[in-house]
């Protein structure tokens, strides 16, 4: 009896050899610039019995079983931070059920740190000595610039983002050209604004040069502290080369009360919208409450890195196998 070779779905892994190498040697740098500053390199679980009360971002569960697959190891980070360990780092997988595109993937790789005693903008010097040692071999920059995200969208939009109404919004969007497939009736203020600067102002920030975007309204920086002004302003920063958001980092709000205050008024928004009521994280708000250090932390998107270090057009093109492939 003779058996028929059965033809099988594409195995092949979606990124490049060269580009996995490149990857695993910036993975390296990476804890090679840490280690030289002495911040410790810890693990945290991926499974949580709390999710992310964020409106914009939603979890992985575990069906029946009370789970959720973590969209960053912000909150336990932070109670290692309370029990006083100092400065640390982590590089993770993480998840968040977003479509999959050139930017995009269900599952990805984030490094996120924190550094006890600092604010963002010291931060900001050390996300950019971090940036340029890691993409100097591939690319060439001229200095950095540093943005308000009020300016950014009065230059790049027409827009007062802090004074605008829904309605004048909607109206700058009609203006930019900017379509989408949402109920524009169900879009909120801050909906509205994620949608302009995504299309009609992140396309511009990184050219040539690492782009950082500061100060932030405060309903877009939950995690942040608020800095009182004209108008208020959130001690929150992005950072973008090319485009493309590479980096999300915040004076952490280390106020139990307020932070608690925040996440109801997160779930009271997802009740509006329909979406699931997860769990608040209870640890970490009784972490908060203990005595979290002031500190200063960020996110960095290590797929968008390397797709950037790479000349990739998709992140589907550094990592080994993407969603479709998995």
């Amino acid at each position: 009896m003779f058996l028929v070779p059965r033809i099988d779905a594409d195995w092949h892994p979606s990124a490049s050899l060269e580009n996995l190498k490149i990857r695993a040697r910036i993975l390296s740098e990476i804890r090679a610039f840490f280690a030289a500053r002495e911040v410790l390199e810890v693990e945290t679980p991926v499974l949580s019995r709390a999710a992310l009360s964020d409106p914009s971002i939603e979890s992985f569960s575990t069906h029946g079983r009370g789970y959720h697959l973590h969209t960053s190891p912000e909150f336990p980070m932070k109670r290692l931070l309370a029990s006083g360990c100092g400065a640390i780092y982590q590089i993770c997988k993480v998840f968040r059920q977003e479509e999959s595109g050139r930017r995009h993937n269900p599952e990805f790789t984030l490094l996120e740190w924190y550094r006890p005693g600092w604010n963002h903008q010291q931060l900001m010097v050390e996300v950019e000595s971090l940036l340029l040692t890691l993409l100097a071999p591939y690319r060439e920059f001229s200095s950095s610039e540093t943005l308000t995200y009020q300016h950014a969208f009065l230059h790049y939009a027409g827009v007062d983002p802090f004074v605008a109404t829904v309605d004048e919004l909607k109206l700058c969007s009609d203006r930019l050209g900017i379509s989408t497939s949402w109920d524009a009736g169900g879009v909120t203020r801050d909906g509205w604004l994620d949608l302009i600067l995504s299309h009609a102002i992140e396309p511009h920030l990184g050219r040539g040069r690492l782009t950082f975007l500061c100060d932030y309204p405060p309903s877009q920086a939950a995690l942040a502290i608020v800095r009182p002004g004209n108008p208020d302003v959130a001690e929150r920063f992005e950072l973008y080369l090319d485009g493309v958001e590479l980096v999300n980092g915040f004076h952490e709000l280390v106020d139990a009360l307020e932070q608690r205050q925040r996440f109801e008024e997160d779930i009271s928004q997802r009740r509006e919208l329909g979406l699931t009521q997860n769990p608040l994280d209870e640890a970490f708000l009784s972490a908060l409450s203990s005595g979290m250090p002031p500190s200063a932390g960020v996110a960095l998107g290590v797929d968008r890195l390397v797709m950037l270090a790479c000349g990739a057009d998709s992140i589907a093109e550094v990592i080994s196998f993407d969603f479709t492939k998995a």
